[in-house]
């Protein structure tokens, strides 16, 4: 809110008032303003009008609060030149100047301001005395030499300065902080220089919320607190909106159930047309417990729009469920919440949090190339930041990408469902106009194919960090496939979609190509094959099947370039056309396994786990579904010393080919053309 809200209009065709009422807040160059007359803000938290200050008998036209008993002024136009008499008029003169005259018409006052074209200047200065507003000895304002500050003076000498403005702040003066009551700002251009603060209301109704009294809500008075936009009804169809950051409300009527799982929260508040929100009752270790409040929702005050604050929390609004609704393929908005529709028809909440295009734009510098962190088929992922400060990934959906809104979709629905150590954390996204991007913990240390590809980086990696990482992939797999309550297929597991975080720890990303199993479901077939060249199982490949068995696959390819350091799709020897798992096998064969592995790691390595991840990688990489393991059996593998079951011959030993037209013509390679593959 602005500090003044007076309208003072030139224009004779501009009439905004036929007489001065006690409501008023605007003069037309038709009118006069004498003494006894006042304007008054449209929130009726300011009043101008004629006054003189304590005993004194000068005029002088001021600006002060309203409903404060105690006449407070808080800006004075004639300061150095008081009316003596109760001649004073405010008016708008021809030329659409506001001026005031005293008694014989002359300027008391014009206008005040301060501009590089003309030279004017203007300074804060303290009143020479409660009865006298005139500027006393102590000033404020700015100093433009060339490089514009802040300066306040008593008399002629400097008694504090600020500092020129860098563009974040003055250098001599700690930072202000944005904060509920105070907004400010430094502007200089070729025309002007000045340095502004206004006031903005402490307290706002949050969103699908209005105030009660439109004429109450100042600043100063918001008691008579919020309403909802939209009524509810025990008829209407009803949903639940997310906010974050919130002081939990008064607890006078609610309902506490401290073993109660969060969605049976959701489904008794529900059931229940009284139930106005719900929320964890204890935010510790992941969220648990279950409190709920009835009627009126009190005290509610937001302490952090992120969710950041660790006294902050989430709060699940009751809403009508045609406040937000955007249906489009199945998957429409409310507010902070994305309402998918499962494979039955039936609708299920994901909630995450929606940003506009405007937030991510000022967060990663316009999408600059400095913050570009990668490039995929996809599209770019650049690095931002939040107003907050906190560091986040964007990843900005190419219109030209193989991946689609159907792909887009199906990664915002399924992230938002899944919460693993070792699996990408999903932060929200942004859907507006022809921009669709998704928002990510930003992980510090990249992709895992630069560092074990890049012979440098690949030093940094050694074998005990490597193994941990192996471990941390096969757990976020299982997790996957059987330990969360969807059964995902991933379809698209490779190096450059492992992240390595800042403790080096592995979080499997991109979930645009996965595929969801429900009930005692384990394969899927499809006509539209996609997923990477190199990573792909054979039944997949050739014949469009899928099941977790193809995860497997393309983890034990992993599990081999972790290991040797090299990609899967590379020949090793002129004399034979084989590709890594070709390569490996025939040393595995011969028994020089160890020649495979990276040479960085020759200081490092534990023969033991070494032999034993590669023994691991064959048996993944059997060529018929059934022959591998499913991947509980392969975290069992990783962490014990037992003996392993003979692996066959692996699928897809073979690499490049000159010729090869036809998927039937070879099973044994992972170069053929397939006319409905989408490679990435």
């Amino acid at each position: 809110m602005d500090i003044f809200a007076f309208v003072f209009l030139s224009s004779c065709s501009l009439v905004f008032l036929s007489g001065f009422s006690d409501a008023a807040d605007s003069i037309t160059q038709s009118q006069s303003f004498n003494e006894g007359m006042t304007l008054v803000s449209k929130d009726g938290s300011f009043e101008l009008g004629f006054f003189s200050p304590s005993s004194s008998k000068n005029g002088y036209l001021g600006i002060w609060y309203k409903n404060i008993p105690v006449q407070t002024v808080v800006w004075v136009a004639n300061r150095l030149n008081p009316i003596n008499d109760s001649s004073g008029v405010l008016m708008v003169n021809n030329s659409g100047s506001l001026v005031l005259l005293n008694h014989n018409s002359t300027i008391a006052w014009m206008k005040i301001g301060w501009n590089s074209r003309n030279g004017l200047e203007w300074r804060l200065s303290a009143w020479k005395s409660p009865d006298d507003p005139s500027p006393g000895d102590l000033t404020y304002g700015i100093e433009n030499h060339n490089y514009p500050e802040s300066v306040m003076k008593k008399g002629s000498e400097k008694y504090f300065r600020t500092g020129p403005w860098n563009g974040h702040g003055h250098s001599g003066v700690p930072k202000l902080k944005a904060n509920p009551v105070f907004k400010y700002n430094f502007v200089s251009n070729k025309d002007e220089v000045y340095y502004i603060f206004h006031m903005s209301p402490i307290c706002q109704c949050l969103e699908g919320f209005k105030p009660k009294s439109q004429e109450m809500w100042n600043p100063d008075e918001s008691s008579k607190g919020c309403v909802r936009t939209a009524q509810l009804s025990c008829q209407d169809k009803i949903g639940f909106d997310k906010f974050v950051g919130l002081k939990l409300l008064d607890t006078m009527h609610s309902w506490v159930n401290g073993s109660m799982k969060l969605e049976e929260c959701r489904v008794k508040c529900l059931n229940n047309c009284s139930c106005m929100a719900y929320a964890n009752s204890n935010i510790s270790e992941g969220g648990s417990g279950c409190a709920i409040w009835y009627e009126d929702l009190i005290d509610i005050r937001q302490i952090s729009t992120n969710g950041q604050d660790a006294n902050g929390q989430d709060v699940y609004m009751r809403i009508p469920a045609s406040d937000h609704e955007k249906m489009e393929n199945n998957v429409m908005m409310e507010g902070n919440v994305i309402i998918d529709q499962n494979a039955e028809g039936k609708r299920e909440d994901v909630e995450l949090p929606l940003f506009n295009l405007a937030t991510i734009a000022t967060a990663t510098n316009n999408f600059s190339s400095n913050n570009k962190l990668d490039e995929g088929g996809f599209g770019p992922v650049y690095k931002a930041t939040l107003i907050d400060g906190q560091e986040i990934a964007v990843k900005r959906l190419s219109r030209s990408s193989g991946q689609g809104m159907s792909e887009f979709k199906n990664e915002v629905v399924l992230i938002a469902k899944l919460q693993h150590r070792n699996l990408v954390r999903l932060l929200g996204c942004c859907i507006e106009g022809e921009e669709n991007m998704l928002l990510y913990e930003y992980v510090p240390n990249g992709s895992l194919d630069s560092f074990i590809f890049d012979q440098s980086r690949a030093k940094a990696l050694g074998w005990s960090m490597r193994f941990n990482i192996i471990c941390g992939i096969s757990r976020g797999l299982l997790y996957l496939h059987e330990d969360s309550r969807l059964r995902i297929i991933h379809r698209d597991l490779k190096a450059s979609n492992v992240l390595l975080d800042s403790n080096m720890s592995p979080k499997i990303s991109d979930f645009g190509m996965a595929r969801i199993f429900g009930g005692d479901q384990t394969e899927g077939n499809t006509n539209k094959v996609v997923g990477t060249y190199g990573y792909m199982a054979p039944e997949y490949a050739i014949d469009g099947k899928f099941s977790v068995k193809s995860d497997v696959f393309s983890f034990g390819i992993l599990l081999l370039e972790i290991l040797s350091g090299k990609k899967n799709r590379a020949s090793f020897h002129l004399d034979h056309n084989l590709n890594l798992v070709g390569h490996a096998w025939k040393l595995w064969k011969e028994g020089k396994p160890l020649e495979l592995i990276d040479t960085c790691l020759e200081d490092t390595c534990i023969q033991s786990e070494i032999v034993c991840c590669l023994h691991i990688s064959f048996l993944c990489l059997q060529q018929q579904p059934e022959d591998r393991p499913n991947m509980s059996y392969v975290v069992m593998m990783l962490q014990s010393e037992s003996s392993l079951p003979e692996p066959k011959e692996p699928g897809f030993i073979a690499g490049k080919k000159s010729s090869l037209s036809s998927k039937n013509e070879s099973s044994s390679t992972n170069e053929m053309t397939i006319t409905n593959l989408e490679a990435r």
